[in-house]
């Protein structure tokens, strides 16, 4: 099956997108295919290359690129959410040089998560 996942909690501070992870994760082992991660309302926090979690804990931004670049599967952040929290690269940052959209993710629109949705068979949202 053809999975798209949404993922709308924050890289930390809850449990969500840990979950998130664990849960594609277990979709690939079982040969399913996701062919897009998208993350809105607090889950941008998760393309955010300012975090800086602590030696002694799970990077979780690190694991997401590790997925993406393993399986060829985008990692897509809602472009109005990051936005609002502040998450740019160049193109929406107000300096072009101040951007900190982390490696591997993309900002999208909800023209190219409607198009995954469409094509997949399940959304799920986390």
């Amino acid at each position: 099956m053809r999975y798209v996942l949404a993922v709308k909690q924050p890289v930390y501070g809850s449990q969500g997108a840990f979950l998130a992870y664990q849960l594609a994760c277990e979709l690939i082992k079982q040969q399913h295919q996701i062919s897009q991660i998208f993350f809105f309302q607090q889950g941008v926090s998760n393309g955010n290359s300012l975090i800086y979690p602590a030696t002694d804990e799970f990077n979780l931004q690190q694991a997401w690129l590790e997925l993406s670049q393993t399986y060829q599967i985008p990692l897509h952040l809602c472009v109005a959410a990051a936005q609002r929290r502040g998450v740019v690269d160049h193109l929406t940052a107000r300096e072009p040089e101040q951007t900190n959209l982390a490696t591997g993710f993309i900002l999208a629109g909800l023209g190219e998560f409607s198009k995954a949705v469409l094509e997949a068979d399940r959304v799920i949202t986390l």
